[in-house]
């Protein structure tokens, strides 16, 4: 158990909407990699793509019963719309908001920060590599 963890996320979609997937790397306060996944999620848009692996990161992270997420995503639109800057008007994006928000309120503190996409390698690399085996 660790009481801080960092998630980095990011899905993607190879037409989007196309075969899409997501990649996710947990670590601890230290950076230190505790986990990593990656899936083929089938047909998405990029947007759909971001949130699911977002959620993918929240319900892994519970397994470390961490009582802060910083959670970091290079899809500046899903930070937004879970900061509550923007509001979820795609119909198809909605319940994928409300499921996130559903299991974000497991943890004490949760942070959402968008980063630049070049400090997304790590979880990038995953979902790439999981289309390429298609």
């Amino acid at each position: 158990m660790t009481n801080k963890i960092k998630i980095y996320t990011d899905g993607g979609a190879r037409g989007n909407p196309g075969p899409a997937a997501i990649g996710i790397v947990i670590k601890d306060d230290e950076d230190k990699v505790i986990k990593e996944y990656a899936e083929c999620i089938g047909d998405a848009t990029n947007n759909q793509a971001e949130y699911q692996a977002l959620l993918k990161g929240l319900e892994l992270a519970k397994e470390f019963k961490p009582l802060e997420v910083s959670c970091y995503l290079d899809s500046e639109l899903v930070v937004k719309q879970m900061k509550q800057e923007y509001k979820v008007r795609d119909a198809k994006l909605q319940p994928l908001f409300i499921n996130v928000w559903n299991v974000a309120v497991n943890f004490k503190k949760i942070t959402y920060t968008h980063i630049p996409r070049d400090l997304n390698k790590e979880a990038d690399l995953l979902l790439n590599n999981e289309l390429d085996k298609r």
